[in-house]
């Protein structure tokens, strides 16, 4: 009986595996994602501005089992010096002790981009935000499937990250957060295919990573296995 109750859950454990990888294959290759064209505009942090409604939302997918329901979701567009991004999740508390930029925000309640501009180089833009408007930007390389981090030189003015986060409240009580987000394209000097125009594509991916539940809940636009360094498995965005 217990070598029955093995056998069992070695197969539960592969289909499992098994179906989470067709799930990413299949997701990763999705139609293409169009980026519309907007004239430059300022972010407040919550989306107010008229520009965002050129685009509409998409749905992050979310990965892991939790108890709590968390729906998640983004918004791109790009203007002619960089990207704009729009995060918005539902949620009931911040769950960070990180209040200052370049900590390891992923080691709790944060919105999460990878731009990679050109696939064929496996080096891409990781970005980080988290509820306290905390930032962390990062190169990285990827080679042989061994991934390290490098963080901005001289990361001031016009190559800057432009960054506003709101927590939303109702009677009182906190019901969800939003990160807006500027990317100017001197940002990602010295990486290759930043001769955007229409037409040109990027591969990326959008995540949520949440700690409310007392375990590590994951989102993604398009879903990885294992680790969000899972590049081969991003989608494509196509600037319109």
């Amino acid at each position: 009986m217990k070598h029955l109750t093995k056998l069992s859950a070695i197969i539960f454990t592969i289909l499992l595996t098994s179906n989470t990888k067709a799930l990413a294959n299949r997701v990763a290759f999705q139609d293409t994602l169009k980026v519309n064209k907007v004239s430059p505009f300022e972010i407040d942090g919550a989306g107010s501005h008229p520009s965002w409604n050129n685009t509409s939302w998409i749905n992050l997918i979310q990965l892991d089992s939790s108890s709590l329901d968390y729906p998640s979701k983004f918004k791109i567009l790009y203007a002619d010096s960089g990207v704009y991004v729009l995060f918005s999740g539902l949620d009931k508390k911040i769950t960070s002790p990180y209040k200052n930029d370049f900590e390891d925000l992923f080691r709790a309640d944060v919105f999460e981009v990878f731009f990679h501009p050109e696939p064929s180089t496996p080096i891409y833009l990781e970005y980080e935000i988290n509820a306290y408007n905390a930032e962390l930007v990062l190169l990285v390389p990827n080679l042989s499937k061994k991934t390290f981090g490098w963080a901005p030189w001289k990361y001031t003015g016009k190559k800057k990250v432009i960054k506003k986060v709101q927590v939303h409240k109702q009677n009182n009580e906190m019901y969800k957060w939003t990160a807006e987000l500027y990317f100017p394209f001197k940002l990602f000097i010295p990486l290759q295919n930043l001769d955007v125009k229409k037409g040109t594509c990027w591969n990326a991916n959008f995540y949520r990573l949440d700690y409310d539940d007392t375990k590590m809940i994951k989102w993604a636009w398009s879903p990885i296995v294992k680790s969000f360094h899972e590049f081969e498995k991003y989608g494509v965005i196509q600037f319109n």
